[in-house]
């Protein structure tokens, strides 16, 4: 028996082998050799927007928005490179001041997707209304958002999403979409929340809208699980982040495999949400920003504390810091399971462990390591 998990993923007019989306991860730690690889082994690769054009030959220090929409277009087109065939797509948060600009593109770059979440993306498809193959795929963590999302765009817009991703917030790593005095009660139930969804868009609209689950899936049993409770697929983030295609920094990665599950904690971005991640050098993280005096680097969030009255920390800074290799003063994103992460290894080898049976591996060795 080959391909012991056979449920191929089919988003809009966008299919894969394997049902797996890669989440996105900024700041580039989900580029694109990462999204690039994770297609062309068969998964949806994404390419996250969240300060791309920081840490790229565009950004001179001043033109952060000219530079971030300059770096995305080139990262997507990179990441075709790697997978021609691929279903590549993005991530885009809401909370970012210049998320009409990315999204748009995204859409002009020939992104297959676009994922949305730190907040509830209820513009969507007026910025994507030319490019109606684009698969438009929501972040919720309960069915109350999701219907909000479905009676608003098929009110407007006369559509519904693609596919719906349910975030537990309880197991997720980065920006969470529940508040902290929520998280991590035993009260939520993810797959309880997947059903409603799925539930919903059968009885209100009878249509079939793939629901995807997120947070905590690290291995093939999460994923037989999450299947077997009526997910259509996983996404995976923190289980991607330890391989050789993965765009952070040897650090970066380094960082998670001698990490334990007592470092791993919330922490309060200055977006006004709460995070998962490494949370031993949250101070270090804040007195980086105090010795530089630098202030707000570019306003790209919405709604920011630190822009707004210098509080907390620069998150765009504190990511860029640890993508780079500054373990010391980076914020390193991760979720609860981090910690499982043992070696550095290929993004095919995770492939293999989490759908292929070993003796037939070498029959879907797709997703070779090249320097794209």
């Amino acid at each position: 028996m080959k391909n012991t998990v056979v449920k191929k993923l089919v988003i809009g007019q966008h299919s894969a082998p394997f049902p797996l989306l890669l989440g996105g991860m900024g700041v580039r730690v989900t580029g694109a050799r990462l999204a690039g690889h994770v297609a062309r082994c068969g998964g949806f690769g994404t390419v996250a927007a969240a300060g791309i054009g920081v840490n790229s030959p565009y950004y001179n220090g001043r033109n952060f928005f000219a530079a971030d929409v300059q770096a995305f277009r080139e990262e997507i087109r990179k990441a075709y490179q790697i997978a021609p065939e691929g279903v590549i797509g993005v991530n885009c948060m809401v909370a970012v001041t210049n998320y009409d600009d990315m999204v748009r593109a995204a859409c002009e770059a020939g992104a297959k997707f676009i994922v949305s979440g730190a907040g509830l993306p209820m513009n969507l498809p007026a910025l994507t209304a030319d490019y109606p193959q684009v698969a438009l795929i929501p972040i919720v963590s309960s069915a109350r958002a999701a219907q909000l999302i479905a009676r608003k765009w098929s009110q407007n817009y006369h559509r519904l999403p693609d596919a719906v991703v349910v975030e537990d917030p309880d197991t997720a790593g980065g920006h969470l979409g529940e508040k902290p005095e929520n998280i991590g009660t035993g009260r939520y139930d993810q797959y309880e929340t997947v059903r409603q969804v799925k539930d919903h868009f059968q009885q209100v609209y009878q249509q079939h809208v793939p629901v995807i689950a997120a947070g905590g899936i690290w291995d093939r049993q999460d994923v037989l699980q999450a299947l077997a409770q009526g997910a259509d697929a996983v996404q995976m983030a923190s289980r991607f982040v330890c391989t050789e295609e993965c765009d952070a920094d040897p650090a970066f990665k380094q960082a998670y495999v001698d990490s334990r599950p007592e470092d791993i904690g919330l922490v309060m971005s200055p977006a006004g949400l709460p995070g998962r991640a490494l949370v031993g050098n949250i101070e270090r993280i804040r007195q980086a920003d105090l010795d530089s005096g630098s202030g707000c680097m570019c306003a790209c969030l919405k709604k920011c504390t630190y822009k707004e009255n210098g509080d907390r920390f620069c998150i765009i800074k504190a990511l860029d810091r640890a993508q780079r290799g500054d373990v010391d003063t980076g914020l390193i994103f991760c979720g609860t399971n981090a910690w499982k992460a043992d070696r550095i290894t290929t993004v095919q080898a995770v492939f293999n462990e989490l759908f292929i049976l070993s003796r037939d591996a070498h029959e879907h060795n797709r997703c070779l390591v090249v320097n794209a």
